[in-house]
């Protein structure tokens, strides 16, 4: 917290030669931000010749998620937002991880966490998420299933939702119409969504319902959330429907972090093309969950 008793919102700008910078000024300009929270920026500004990320705004980018990290453990901010960054650099710097959702887990020591995204029409959450297409039915565990569903439970309540309507999407077409296109639906969903209703956490589980068809309802109201099987299974849908408003956000952290739904867009850099709004969105949520959150 602040000297006036305000909860801090640490702010990284990203890969510098990308739009991070912009939409972060932008943001903190917009008058769209909380009162009750103080923003402070993390990391050191460089000089970057936009569009063109290189070694010195990859390390620009990886010092202030270390820093950032480190800032959360020792309480100096109270939630992150990160601006995109550009995972090639990062992982030419020995960058270790798929994104920055599993760096954020293994610096807070959080084993529990999932990737979720949140817009204005859908709030989705991944079973698997940076993960091959192909490597996913291999990866699907009916335990993985259930604990994510019982993370996106959770973070509805967070949000005011005492008795969430989560649906559960199956993984193959139709849902897998009962074994015909594939067994996973039948040996791994099914069980899972059953194990869920079983939790006695409050929230109304259903499915697995077939992918096609289903956010549709839950953009119109009928569902609160969609746990998804993999990464694209639920961001497409998100991200044509709530591409100004969604916000990446990761489950299960003991401190908010939270991203706007988009990447670096190099190709737009400093053209004055590039959208605030998803990183305001960011910022208001990360705001909101620490006003949630536990003291």
């Amino acid at each position: 917290m602040s000297e006036q008793g305000k909860a801090i919102i640490g702010i990284t700008r990203g890969d510098q030669a990308g739009i991070g910078p912009e939409v972060v000024a932008a943001a903190l300009a917009s008058g769209e931000l909380s009162s009750a929270c103080s923003y402070q920026i993390i990391g050191e500004q460089v000089d970057a010749v936009l569009g063109k990320p290189d070694a010195t705004t990859a390390r620009a980018a990886l010092d202030a998620l270390e820093q950032s990290a480190q800032m959360l453990k020792s309480g100096q901010i109270d939630a992150v937002v990160t601006a995109p960054v550009g995972k090639e650099g990062l992982h030419e710097l020995g960058f270790d991880f798929p994104g920055q959702t599993e760096f954020f887990a293994d610096r807070l020591g959080c084993d529990n966490h999932a990737m979720c995204l949140t817009g204005k029409n859908l709030t989705v959450a991944l079973v698997t998420i940076h993960v091959a297409l192909a490597d996913v039915p291999g990866l699907l565990r009916q335990e993985e299933i259930v604990r994510v569903g019982l993370l996106l439970a959770d973070f509805c309540r967070q949000r005011g939702i005492q008795s969430p309507r989560i649906a559960v999407c199956g993984l193959n077409p139709h849902a897998g119409e009962n074994g015909a296109f594939g067994s996973e639906d039948v040996e791994i969903v099914e069980p899972a969504v059953a194990e869920l209703r079983q939790a006695g956490d409050g929230a109304i589980y259903s499915g697995p319902h077939p992918p096609d068809t289903i956010f549709r309802p839950a953009a119109d109201g009928e569902y609160d959330a969609v746990l998804c099987m993999y990464h694209d299974q639920g961001l497409i849908p998100l991200k044509l429907l709530d591409f100004d408003t969604g916000v990446n956000v990761t489950l299960g952290l003991p401190k908010p972090r939270t991203s706007p739904d988009h990447g670096t867009a190099y190709d737009i850099a400093g053209q004055g093309k590039a959208s605030a709004s998803s990183m305001i969105h960011a910022i208001q949520l990360a705001c909101e969950m620490v006003d949630q959150s536990p003291a």
